[in-house]
């Protein structure tokens, strides 16, 4: 049908060899739509001909990479191997789905390059700017501090709150950093400043467990702010003048993590076993998502990474749009178009995870039924974050492992082992590629998400790692935990 198909050297795919048994395959795109007629190819094809191939088909004038799949088994030799371990008949034609990966390559870390001093007690929460130009981390010292990456020093100390700071988040814009206490107050800081900005957000009862912004495709000035608290309330805050705008009360028990959703939904999860479907504009209670025997500890949106990073574009590492014109219309177009793209056809999906050791696969702004219930945790998921491209789950246990999973259909694909103790955070490169796990053993891993393996062991600590973050143009790593030291590692 197509005699060559590339002529590079010895990448040469001659599609018709009488000494070579050959295989008839269709190339179809993530949606199963295929592309060009079907191709009669050699089983001895590689991935990196397969590469050469899709590339000559789609006509493209830069080369991308693509990632091979047939029946969701990455194709990482050649054809024959895959045929051959999935037991594939070769009478008819192979459905091969290309998918495009990153076009950039984020470089694993391997070696701490400072080890900062200056939390008086814990380190709980560690988080990078939008832009990764900035780090902030909140302590059990009743303190958030923002350091200095160009020369990994401490910066500002922030004393506002009372009590411990348990959780922190930036805004998508970059332009200002929340931060909650065990006391039920939130404070924004000026990370230019080290200053509080406006005064200290008061009305929850008892400490706060999770902190959101609306994503910046829909709030081009970041004003709005959604707080959750062991009170079983959410609050929704305009940050311009520091009032509360909205309470959402339905749960019977602690809130333990909300979501702001791209399609302007709240979810949140709470220890009564439900996640809840709020409207933040007018605090309407759209549905209750129920499975869980337990209760529910973590959710995440398969645009979470989009959404966080805004109109920053990790692939070229600038704002999108130019610092000289970067009024909050066009920061919020640019953040719609980058959302959209990940979005894609098959819309925005959540997954919750449990003490119930399980975790469940949703479509929350459409159906009240779950995509798919996932199990093989032996403890309870203490942490889940889909992959940047929204193709993978990972999900961290107190069982001491790390699982991935198809975050289309929640089929699992592989427990990563390594740590020795429970597995407290994860955080993925901007590529997809990578990711790197903090964990009670005191050690950070660094996982190789392509070829299912520990690419690096990164002791260190002290102590138990609680927080870990990996800055979104893919430089650093920045994790933090018991032995209230902040760690920085480069590649």
């Amino acid at each position: 049908m197509c005699k060559n198909m590339a002529e590079n050297n010895d990448t040469d795919i001659v599609m018709e060899d009488e000494n070579r048994p050959s295989v008839l395959v269709q190339m179809c795109n993530e949606d199963k739509v295929a592309t060009g007629p079907p191709l009669d190819v050699p089983l001895t094809v590689t991935a990196q001909q397969l590469q050469l191939l899709c590339n000559s088909i789609l006509e493209n004038e830069e080369e991308t990479p693509y990632a091979f799949y047939i029946n969701e088994t990455e194709i990482l030799s050649d054809l024959q191997s895959i045929i051959e371990k999935e037991n594939i008949s070769t009478e008819g034609t192979i459905q091969i789905i290309y998918l495009p990966q990153a076009v950039f390559k984020v470089r694993a870390v391997t070696r701490c390059t400072s080890s900062i001093e200056g939390h008086a007690e814990a380190v709980l929460s560690v988080k990078f700017s939008p832009n990764g130009g900035y780090l902030a981390s909140g302590s059990g010292d009743t303190t958030v501090r923002f350091w200095d990456l160009s020369t990994e020093t401490p910066h500002y100390t922030c004393k506002s709150h009372r009590h411990w700071v348990l959780c922190i988040e930036w805004s998508p814009d970059g332009r200002t950093l929340a931060s909650g206490c065990k006391n039920g107050q939130v404070c924004l800081w000026d990370p230019k400043s080290g200053k509080q900005i406006g005064k200290t957000l008061t009305g929850h009862k008892q400490w706060i467990t999770h902190l959101c912004w609306a994503p910046l495709h829909l709030d081009g000035t970041c004003r709005k702010l959604a707080s959750s608290s062991k009170d079983t309330t959410i609050r929704i805050w305009d940050t311009n003048t520091c009032q509360c705008s909205i309470i959402l009360s339905s749960h019977l028990q602690s809130v333990t993590c909300i979501r702001w959703s791209g399609e302007d939904l709240i979810y949140s999860a709470s220890q009564d076993r439900t996640i809840k479907v709020w409207r933040p504009n007018d605090g309407v209670l759209c549905r209750t998502l129920q499975g869980h025997g337990h209760w529910v500890n973590v959710l995440a949106l398969s645009t979470d990474y989009v959404m966080r990073t805004g109109a920053f574009e990790p692939s070229t590492a600038t704002v999108v749009a130019k610092e000289n014109s970067n009024s909050a219309a066009q920061l919020q177009k640019e953040a719609l178009k980058r959302y959209n793209i990940v979005k894609g056809n098959t819309g925005e999906r959540m997954v919750s995870g449990s003490d119930d050791f399980t975790l469940f696969l949703w479509n929350p702004s459409t159906e009240k039924k779950p995509i798919a219930r996932m199990t093989g945790h032996q403890a309870l998921v203490n942490d889940v974050k889909f992959s940047p491209d929204a193709r993978l789950i990972a999900s961290a246990s107190f069982d001491k492992s790390i699982k991935l999973w198809n975050a289309k259909s929640g089929k699992f694909i592989v427990s990563l082992r390594g740590h020795v103790n429970s597995v407290y955070q994860l955080a993925w490169s901007a590529d997809s590629r990578l990711l790197v796990s903090g964990s009670g053993d005191s050690t950070l891993k660094v996982w190789d998400t392509h070829k299912n393996k520990l690419l690096l062991d990164l002791p260190g600590h002290a102590d138990e790692v609680y927080a870990v973050d990996w800055s979104t143009d893919g430089q650093r790593v920045a994790s933090g935990g018991k032995d209230r030291v902040l760690k920085i590692w480069r590649k």
